[in-house]
């Protein structure tokens, strides 16, 4: 097994190299300037050495954090059914600027958060085996949100559904 210095060691990139391989990485798949940071430094790069870096793959648009929060917001709001509040704490852990988060969290269509909000609470409520109506319909509130979800709206989507409950 090999310890941790070893390992560091192991990992440490000249710049050209480094910045080579996190092109490539910055290709592959939409970064924020965080990640590619922290990746950087797992190289064994120096603070000049990867702010450097980050200027070039902005300047040759590998990295653009509008973008970034953008296809995020999309991703986890169309493929996990995130709400809101989830993935803009999930862009704040990322150090996505405000602006960035609020552009992101405006382009998701309103009509489409409602449906989706209603469909991911009846497909749990299809799944609940709470006879309880108040028990069940806590249970629905809090499942929408754990899932990132204004409770306001959680509370608005539970009152219109609630014949069907």
């Amino acid at each position: 097994m090999e310890s941790d210095l070893h390992k560091i060691l192991k990992k440490k990139l000249s710049p050209a190299v480094a910045a080579q391989k996190i092109e490539s990485w910055c290709a592959y798949q939409e970064r924020s300037q965080q990640e590619a940071r922290n990746k950087l430094y797992e190289y064994g790069l120096h603070k000049n050495e990867v702010e450097q870096i980050i200027i070039n793959l902005i300047e040759h648009n590998f990295l653009n954090e509008e973008r970034f929060a953008l296809a995020y917001a999309g991703g986890k709001f169309r493929i996990k059914k995130w709400g809101k509040i989830k993935i803009k704490s999930a862009l704040r852990a990322k150090q996505v600027s405000e602006y960035c988060v609020n552009k992101a969290l405006q382009q998701i269509n309103l009509n489409d958060y409602f449906a989706t909000l209603e469909k991911i609470i009846l497909q749990k409520n299809n799944q609940l085996k709470e006879a309880d109506k108040i028990k069940r319909k806590q249970k629905l509130f809090l499942f929408a949100s754990s899932k990132g979800y204004e409770s306001n709206i959680i509370s608005e989507i539970l009152k219109e559904l609630k014949d069907g409950l």
